[in-house]
């Protein structure tokens, strides 16, 4: 009993004793989930935050990329809504202010209480004189009837007429037949007539030069000079001026060549280039983008168009140059040519720098007090230079307004260095202060050489009328065209440096080339304005230079 006792008790303390490892058991496997569960979690929280964080990354990319296309699209509003002038609108102050308009608006024309420049002067003009009278009846007292004195002198005044008017030149050449039995002269002889610019054509030379000054100075499409022809009764065919510009064209290529080669000779050029089109596809080019270059020097405007826009170019224009100054802006074909011709030192134009800033103003309103006090500090720059270029190189005057421009200026470099320093300077406030950092050498080449203009606003004025061309007759048909267009922008150009009148230039050389056979005269130097003689360049220049483009 005491056995079945012993062994009932201890078969009832077996399970009792087998339940505590089982407990230990389930512990160590619920430990051991909470383990696999905290490492999955864990698991789990990197990537979710990897997610996150990729996230994050996405929103601040996109949120860059939305600011981009914002700044984008205020910088295209601006252009095509906002004004185009760069000039910044300042308040008026004292005597200024009292001319303004309600709303502070000053009025257009002639100020109160400024000077005037009274008429002008048209002696150069020829004088038709009319003469008029009374008629007899009034030539009578109303009352008593006795005849009025004739007064000494007359009551003159003057008006300003033009007349045009086209007319058919007949020309009549006399003939004579021989009166004598030798045979030295048989048949019919007929006097020599004028030279003819271009054989059995109907135009006249002054036709010819009226088109050229029109197509090529002023820009008119040539169906809209034919349509003011035909206001005064000539109706001329398209197909007859386009026929007539290609025969002239050989002509004007001779004094083309004259003026490269002063231009090439010359030490200090504004170089610029902008797209043209040509309706013509040489072999290799596949679009109708060509490209129109100027060099302007100190005394020639030479245009060449060319399918390129590289290096290239101004290769084989200025290749043998050994040394001078290129005032240009920030384009790289020019850096690339610089580097192979150490002796030709690249101006920048400051102008395009100070339009850094403010399209940054434009694009990012944030940023319109930094890029504004940027622009403030530019202006500085041009306002000293114009006061020290103002007074004779070498004067006391240029030499303490030096001074205080290389002073303006070192503060500049200073404050450049400075910002670009900060750790938490934006993005588009640090390109534009490292576009401005890696010009500067070239920005300050005006600094040693006060006749370097601090712009290359010469080479870009110089540019509008061609502008002008390509909005109004789309470029050229064809690449002799091209050319010829090319030619005659330097032609006028060049004669409106020197103050020649373009029209009187035209009749005279187009009238050397009908003596010449309507080929080119072998000696330019009577048509190439340094060559002229002083006599002759008087006869052709215009009496009050207001056409210069320049």
């Amino acid at each position: 009993m005491g056995g079945e006792l012993l062994f009932a008790h201890t078969a009832n303390a077996l399970p009792v004793v087998e339940r505590q490892p089982l407990r230990l058991e389930n512990a160590f496997c619920e430990s051991c989930r909470l383990k696999v569960e905290n490492l999955e979690l864990r698991s789990e929280r990197g990537y979710w935050q990897g997610q996150h964080k990729r996230a994050v990354e996405r929103e601040e990319q996109l949120k860059n990329e939305v600011a981009q296309h914002k700044a984008r699209i205020k910088d295209l509003e601006k252009r095509l809504y906002g004004r185009k002038s760069e000039k910044k609108k300042e308040r008026p102050t004292g005597s200024d202010a009292e001319g303004k308009e309600e709303g502070g608006k000053r009025p257009r024309g002639h100020q109160a209480g400024a000077a005037g420049h009274g008429r002008r002067s048209y002696e150069q003009l020829p004088v038709v004189e009319e003469v008029y009278d009374l008629a007899q009846d009034q030539k009578r007292c109303p009352i008593c009837g006795l005849p009025y004195e004739l007064f000494p002198g007359t009551e003159d005044s003057e008006e300003i007429e033009i007349e045009v008017k086209a007319y058919r030149r007949r020309i009549r050449r006399t003939r004579y037949t021989p009166g004598c039995q030798c045979g030295a002269a048989a048949g019919i002889i007929s006097a020599k007539g004028p030279a003819k610019l271009i054989p059995k054509g109907r135009l006249g030379i002054s036709v010819w030069a009226m088109i050229l000054v029109e197509k090529y100075l002023y820009q008119r499409p040539v169906y809209r000079i034919l349509e003011s022809l035909a206001v005064y009764g000539v109706d001329i065919c398209p197909g007859t001026v386009g026929d007539g510009l290609k025969r002239l064209a050989p002509v004007f290529e001779p004094v083309q060549k004259a003026i490269q080669e002063k231009n090439r000779q010359e030490h200090q050029w504004h170089a610029d280039e902008t797209r043209w089109l040509v309706f013509e596809h040489p072999e290799g080019k596949l679009n109708h983008r060509w490209y129109l270059w100027v060099f302007v020097s100190a005394s020639t405007v030479l245009y060449l168009v060319d399918p390129r826009r590289s290096t290239k170019v101004i290769e084989e224009h200025l290749g043998g140059v050994q040394e001078g100054i290129l005032c240009v802006d920030r384009y790289a074909a020019y850096k690339c040519f610089a580097r192979a011709h150490p002796g030709v030192v690249l101006a920048f134009c400051w102008t395009h720098q100070r339009r850094d800033f403010l399209e940054a103003a434009t694009s990012w309103p944030e940023l319109e007090g930094w890029a504004h006090g940027w622009v403030e500090r530019i202006g500085d720059v041009f306002h000293l230079n114009a006061l020290r270029v103002a007074h004779p190189v070498g004067s006391e005057e240029f030499g303490q307004q030096d001074q205080r421009l290389r002073e303006v200026l070192s503060q500049l470099d200073s404050k450049r260095e400075q910002e670009l320093g900060q750790q938490k300077l934006d993005a588009e406030c640090r390109g534009v202060l490292q576009s401005l950092k890696n010009h500067w050498e070239g920005l300050e080449v005006f600094v040693e050489n006060p006749q370097i203009p601090m712009d290359n606003s010469e080479a870009e004025r110089r540019m509008r009328g061609p502008a002008v061309g390509r909005k109004n007759y789309y470029g050229s048909g064809s690449i002799w065209s091209a050319h010829c267009t090319a030619w005659l922008f330097s032609i006028f150009q060049t004669l409106l440096k020197w103050h020649i009148n373009p029209r009187q230039w035209l009749c005279e050389y187009l009238s050397a080339c009908a003596r010449n056979g309507g080929a080119a005269p072998a000696d330019l130097a009577a048509f190439l304005p340094w060559q002229m003689t002083d006599q002759q360049r008087e006869r052709m220049v215009f009496s009050r230079c207001r056409l210069d483009t320049s």
